[in-house]
């Protein structure tokens, strides 16, 4: 529910900002507001946010009960691994570009060349790395969420 947005006198704040967020099991989410009066506000915002959830207002407690994943519902947030995966990727490898550009700046200024492709290589190998665990992650992750 990080992406749920409240209107708060006024201003959209974040759920978190204006509620107590709790799981009392795997399947529920309970939002008790602060204040009663952003009851409303609240359920507004969890049917706007288009996550799929229909909330249950009891009057001092917000339910929202999870629905079981469906097919489509699972490849969906496979999508959204694979892309997070790759961000995570091109984040990786323009730190590759900066770290190669700061060696070349040094060797400018006078780092020699041999020490200097000790540097690149070392920095591919710990990119290399972390590219291949972010690739194991995001596989496992993809594995466990198409698992019924």
């Amino acid at each position: 529910l990080d992406a749920v947005k409240v209107e708060y006198y006024g201003n959209l704040v974040p759920l978190s900002q204006v509620a107590n967020v709790n799981t009392p099991d795997a399947k529920t989410i309970s939002i008790q507001p602060w204040e009663k009066t952003m009851l409303q506000a609240i359920e507004k915002g969890i049917i706007i946010s288009n996550l799929g959830f229909n909330p249950s207002n009891d009057g001092s407690v917000i339910r929202v009960v999870l629905p079981p994943l469906t097919e489509e519902r699972r490849k969906d947030i496979v999508k959204k691994v694979k892309s997070e995966a790759e961000n995570a990727k091109i984040t990786i490898r323009n730190l590759r570009k900066d770290a190669n550009e700061n060696i070349k700046r040094l060797q400018k200024e006078g780092l020699p060349e041999d020490e200097a492709k000790t540097a690149e290589t070392n920095v591919q190998k710990t990119i290399d790395l972390h590219i291949k665990k972010v690739d194991e992650l995001s596989a496992a992750k993809e594995a466990e969420i198409m698992q019924i």
